[in-house]
């Protein structure tokens, strides 16, 4: 599927931590998915005050939420982590963390990082909303 997608970073723009600038994507098919939020299959908050572990379950998700419209991380063109904090070290460990994880190849794309000061549910601390392409 990702034969379809470009990225790209423009010569005059500043270089990035690993994503692309500017995604294209030639017609077809796109799935959007909801934000991936730190719930585990019964809809329990997983990782209490625990980043780290609410990054593993929302990328787990994620996958998932790829997996059932046969996608993979590397179809995602679009890219938006809400981090609860507006701190700039909390935001860096959580952008590495996710290109740590099962979902890296998606944080390669067009993608944003924003500080937020709450997320919709109790004690979450990080969402991340796709944009796949299907080909």
């Amino acid at each position: 599927m990702t034969a379809r997608i470009t990225r790209i970073n423009p010569d005059n723009l500043h270089p990035t931590p690993g994503y692309h600038h500017i995604t294209v994507v030639e017609a077809g098919r796109t799935a959007y998915l909801a934000g991936q939020c730190p719930l585990d299959p019964a809809g329990e908050l997983v990782g209490e005050a625990d980043l780290n572990a609410q990054i593993d379950q929302v990328a787990a998700n994620a996958v998932a939420a790829l997996t059932a419209v046969d996608a993979t991380p590397q179809d995602v063109v679009r890219s938006v982590i809400y981090v609860a904090s507006a701190d700039a070290e909390v935001l860096a460990a959580a952008w590495f963390r996710l290109n740590d994880s099962v979902l890296a190849p998606a944080f390669t794309t067009a993608s944003t990082l924003l500080g937020v000061a709450q997320l919709g549910y109790p004690g979450q601390l990080i969402e991340v909303d796709l944009t796949a392409s299907l080909g």
